[in-house]
């Protein structure tokens, strides 16, 4: 299956559930190829969990979810051990996070600890249970949800975490003709909350995206487009705006991004235009504004936007 056959296939499969939401639905569809990680941001209703059930059934893959709480434990997360009586040992009972996509639901509720071993998780691919570490299914992929406008007794993500994500994608309100669409779905007797129901169907599996993910590794980057990438995150470490800038990994996981990006166009070659588009979910949860900038109405995508006009981009 060629890129850009997987990428309208996700588009379209997807769409059966999620009404709008168009860009988070291509960040996600990325963030597997690149087998990244997406925090996805936006007020209750807005389909965040159903995007993550709609695609792992889409990728016929193994779909778990963990509603983050305060009163979280780690092991919870990764699993414990138990022990049986019949034979007198220890078994390993695996947790939620051994699966292929995992729901981590409103995950700045997670006290330090559980936030930690989920760090473990999305970096090794793996956790550290009984003194052994396990790895993971693969592919293994978070996509974690945050309300931005409820923070009473929340844990805000510390940074190293922030930049384990590939992408954070903010959720929307949708359009009046979307949110009229979506009634009528409903009034039709279409069932939105589940996947299956909405008429989501299993058409693509590991072979499909391994597929894609082979097309991605022939893409081309050129060194002018390279240098492009590094002028741009050098930029928003001088910006008198940020406290912090881009980190050396946000660079080469946009370098991933625009390579996916290419492969669902059916291209092997990254243009700047694939950078500048990727520039702004890649980077924005990485940024660290000033507190003089966020009294003056500044936001991570409104410096990027002031970057990506100040940087030239190659020809």
């Amino acid at each position: 299956m060629r890129g850009s056959q997987f990428a309208a296939c996700f588009q379209s499969e997807v769409g059966k559930a999620i009404v709008g939401q168009e860009e988070a639905v291509h960040l996600c569809a990325l963030a597997v190829v690149v087998r990244g990680h997406v925090l996805l941001e936006g007020v209750p209703g807005t389909g965040k969990t159903l995007l993550a059930k709609s695609i792992a059934r889409l990728l016929s893959l193994q779909y778990g979810r963990v509603q983050f709480t305060p009163d979280l434990m780690p092991a919870d997360i990764v699993g414990t051990s138990v022990y049986d009586l019949q034979t007198r040992s220890f078994n390993v009972r695996p947790g939620p996070v051994f699966t292929n996509v995992l729901l981590a639901d409103e995950i700045n509720r997670a006290p330090a600890k559980v936030q930690a071993a989920l760090l473990e998780a999305m970096e090794e691919r793996g956790v550290s249970l009984e003194g052994r570490q396990l790895p993971l299914p693969e592919p293994f992929v978070v996509l974690a949800t945050q309300n931005p406008v409820e923070y009473e007794g929340t844990y805000p993500l510390p940074e190293a975490q922030q930049d384990r994500f590939l992408f954070k994608a903010v959720l929307n309100y949708p359009s009046q003709d979307q949110e009229m669409e979506m009634l009528a779905r409903w009034d039709a007797g279409i069932e939105l909350r589940d996947p299956e129901r909405a008429g989501v169907a299993p058409v693509l599996d590991k072979a499909a995206l391994e597929g894609v993910m082979e097309q991605m590794s022939r893409v081309h980057v050129e060194d002018v487009v390279r240098r492009y990438i590094v002028e741009l995150a050098a930029a928003s470490r001088r910006a008198p705006e940020l406290a912090l800038g881009a980190s050396p990994r946000a660079e080469v996981l946009l370098l991933l991004a625009a390579k996916a990006s290419a492969a669902l166009e059916d291209r092997d070659f990254v243009t700047p235009d694939d950078v500048k588009s990727l520039l702004a979910p890649t980077f924005r949860h990485r940024l660290i504004l000033r507190p003089e900038a966020e009294v003056a109405g500044q936001t991570p995508d409104s410096v990027l936007a002031e970057i990506v006009a100040q940087v030239t981009p190659p020809r």
